[in-house]
């Protein structure tokens, strides 16, 4: 499928939404706006064709579902007073606008040379990035927002699956809650993993919805890493980075993993 038909077949999806849509031919992205607020999203056409050829149909369902709940989100005057216990960090990667639309800049912090966190009061099926109108607004410091998020991410329920390849365990954590890839965060967590892992700690978060830990015993177990990092940056709705870390002294470190080798990223 090209460009063109996606574009149209995106706007049969929304047909029966109020929005408007700018396809820039240039950038190949589809801006979908609502009048009514003038905000809106904006789209990769490649990214969401790649998808599609994995996923067929889900794929662009849940591209649709995530256009309409964004959207109809951005219609509310939301506070964070009286939600402190909805308020969670999320990972993503650099290349992540650091402002809304409107040129407002949202609230972020560094975390690694592939990733920010930024942060976001959960709307249930949807979430909004906090920006610096919305922190001045409740006057709360960046600071408190944190700490805030961190605890709330720490109260979270964790769900694990495992997998063993080849003397190599894999951890897999899918808790479908919108905050899996933020788990990176819950150093109690990281720590806990730590204790057990007997070979090299390697951390992964292709997607927002999954954080990989993985216990690597030889260079199978890297190529074996390097191969679901890759298929879930592909497939996942929000995807932050392909690549995977390494974990040592409480840090987290880039690495790039390269026919049988692995490599500090400079």
């Amino acid at each position: 499928m090209n460009s063109k038909k996606m574009v149209e077949l995106m706007k049969e999806k929304l047909r029966n939404e109020p929005f408007t849509y700018h396809y820039d031919r240039k950038k190949d992205t589809l801006r979908i706006e609502d009048p009514n607020v003038e905000k809106g999203v904006t789209i990769s056409i490649p990214n969401l064709i790649a998808k599609c050829e994995e996923k067929k149909e889900k794929a662009l369902e849940e591209f649709v579902y995530y256009i309409k709940e964004s959207l109809y989100a951005m219609k509310e005057n939301h506070e964070l007073s009286g939600k402190e216990k909805r308020i969670f960090p999320v990972i993503r990667s650099t290349s992540f606008p650091i402002e809304t639309s409107d040129g407002i800049p949202l609230i972020y912090d560094e975390h690694t040379a592939e990733t920010r966190i930024f942060y976001a009061l959960d709307l249930g099926k949807t979430y909004r990035l906090i920006d610096k109108h919305l922190l001045e607004k409740e006057q709360w410091s960046p600071q408190h927002l944190k700490e805030m998020a961190l605890f709330n991410l720490r109260s979270l329920e964790t769900v694990i699956k495992e997998d063993h390849v080849a003397g190599n365990d894999f951890y897999f954590i899918r808790s479908n809650d919108g905050y899996d890839a933020s788990r990176i965060l819950n150093e109690s967590l990281l720590q806990q993993f730590q204790k057990k892992i007997t070979g090299d700690m390697v951390v992964a978060v292709p997607h927002q919805d999954v954080l990989i830990i993985a216990d690597i015993q030889n260079e199978t177990g890297y190529d074996v890493l390097a191969q679901l990092t890759m298929s879930f940056f592909a497939s996942g709705r929000v995807p932050i980075t392909a690549l995977s870390f390494i974990y040592e002294n409480n840090e987290l470190e880039p690495i790039f993993i390269l026919a049988h080798n692995r490599k500090k990223q400079d």
